[in-house]
């Protein structure tokens, strides 16, 4: 993929194993340990997405996705040890694409940057119509059935089911079907919350959503 993720994270430990992971990642990476390093690099480098820390000496992660997004639409995804709902809506409402509190999984983090970078590419298409087995799926009338029984979903639920059926077999990240909610305020638990509201209105369908440890949910086709 060959695209540049600029990290902004003074904890060289954390920093290092970003790092690693997103070059296993195919991603290459450029470093600053503070805001104005940041700002330097953002301008020299280009970067496809740039990984923030909230806490960085000189000026706070705050302050540079806010001269970040004067001129760029450059995805940003905040770090940060701090959980308060506040912290998470400034920054949303600054600009900032995902929102990620520490400690985290790596992968997640590749994850969640992966699935900016596509979103930013346009690559995630509206779904609109799919069957997989049983199971159908309509966005154009918004509905779905299985065995030809109209199934009682929610919109949030659907739009799960319709991301699924895109790609019947294929496991999709937790963070993958968090983009599908739409919702700046919800989690990964969010999402197995909605999974788990899904699975038990899919009818004879249930046992086609799968579970896939340690990644997420895949439609069996």
């Amino acid at each position: 993929m060959n695209e540049t993720v600029l990290i902004v994270e003074d904890e060289p430990r954390i920093a290092d194993v970003l790092e690693r992971y997103l070059k296993d990642a195919g991603y290459r990476t450029e470093r600053a340990t503070s805001g104005r390093r940041a700002l330097e690099l953002w301008r020299a480098a280009g970067p496809a997405a740039i990984l923030l820390d909230l806490m960085i000496p000189d000026m706070d992660g705050l302050e540079v996705t806010r001269r970040v997004r004067a001129s760029s639409d450059v995805p940003i995804l905040m770090l940060t040890a701090r959980a308060e709902e506040v912290d998470r809506l400034i920054g949303l409402e600054l600009g900032a694409d995902d929102y990620i509190v520490k400690p985290f999984s790596p992968r997640e983090v590749v994850a969640r940057v992966r699935a900016v970078l596509r979103r930013a590419h346009g690559d995630l298409k509206p779904p609109q119509r799919f069957q997989v087995g049983e199971l159908e799926v309509d966005m154009g009338s918004f509905e779905a059935r299985c065995r030809g029984r109209a199934l009682a979903l929610s919109p949030t639920q659907l739009r799960v089911l319709a991301a699924l059926a895109a790609a019947p077999n294929r496991a999709f990240h937790r963070s993958e079907l968090l983009d599908v909610l739409a919702d700046p305020s919800a989690d990964l638990r969010t999402v197995d919350a909605h999974v788990k509201n899904l699975r038990q209105r899919l009818g004879p369908c249930a046992a086609m959503l799968e579970t896939v440890r340690g990644v997420g949910y895949r439609l069996r086709g």
